[in-house]
């Protein structure tokens, strides 16, 4: 993650500058280019993906998965681009920055928000918690396959943990999945799938090409 040094914008001043094909967010004003994932991180989000979206055809649910929607908080003009996005279409009517910016800003269009934590977990398991909750996102993932979040947050030693925040009566609750844990998802509840399923997907190696 690189701050680039610049003035503080709105998000509209942002989503207006904001290049095609770049990853960047607005953290309080301020652009932050994110860094490009690496492969082991690309994996699991892709296989996670896969997973949800067996669940949408199977269950005829109105959701997808966009590639580079934000959401933004309106508290303090952050907006942010997750690794994992899940969209209800059918609540994008009522987004006023959705067909000019592809943003959206109510809990109501986003079922679940997955990211896959990197070097700047600080930003995942403290900044995001409280953001989504706010927005009243009603689940939010947190997966840490390589187990890099403080000991606070995964415990002591550390070790790979999935972090599921359920939004009850307003406030996350938090459950956490490892090893061999069923995963245990609010929004898909027959989702049949382990914690070391999804870790696994970032840890497995590509064959090389045979020369």
């Amino acid at each position: 993650m690189i701050q680039i040094a610049t003035k503080r914008l709105t998000f509209e001043e942002f989503a207006e500058w904001k290049p095609e094909n770049r990853r960047y967010e607005l953290h309080n004003g301020e652009i932050v280019e994110m860094s490009q994932p690496l492969g082991k991180h690309e994996k699991v989000v892709g296989f996670s993906s896969r997973k949800f979206t067996a669940q949408f055809d199977r269950l005829n649910l109105p959701y997808f998965i966009p590639k580079q929607a934000l959401v933004q908080s309106s508290e303090n003009g952050s907006a942010y681009l997750p690794d994992i996005l899940i969209l209800n279409e059918t609540n994008l009517a009522s987004e006023p920055l959705w067909e000019k910016f592809s943003t959206v800003i109510q809990g109501a269009s986003i079922p679940l928000v997955v990211e896959v934590v990197s070097t700047n977990w600080q930003d995942d398991y403290i900044k995001k918690v409280g953001e989504y909750e706010l927005i009243g996102i009603p689940e939010y993932w947190i997966v840490d396959y390589l187990g890099l979040g403080g000991r606070r947050f995964i415990g002591n030693p550390k070790q790979p943990t999935i972090s599921i925040y359920q939004l009850i009566d307003g406030e996350y609750e938090i459950s956490q999945f490892r090893g061999d844990d069923r995963i245990e998802s609010p929004t898909f509840p027959e989702l049949n799938l382990t914690a070391q399923q999804i870790f696994q997907a970032g840890l497995i190696s590509i064959p090389a090409a045979p020369e």
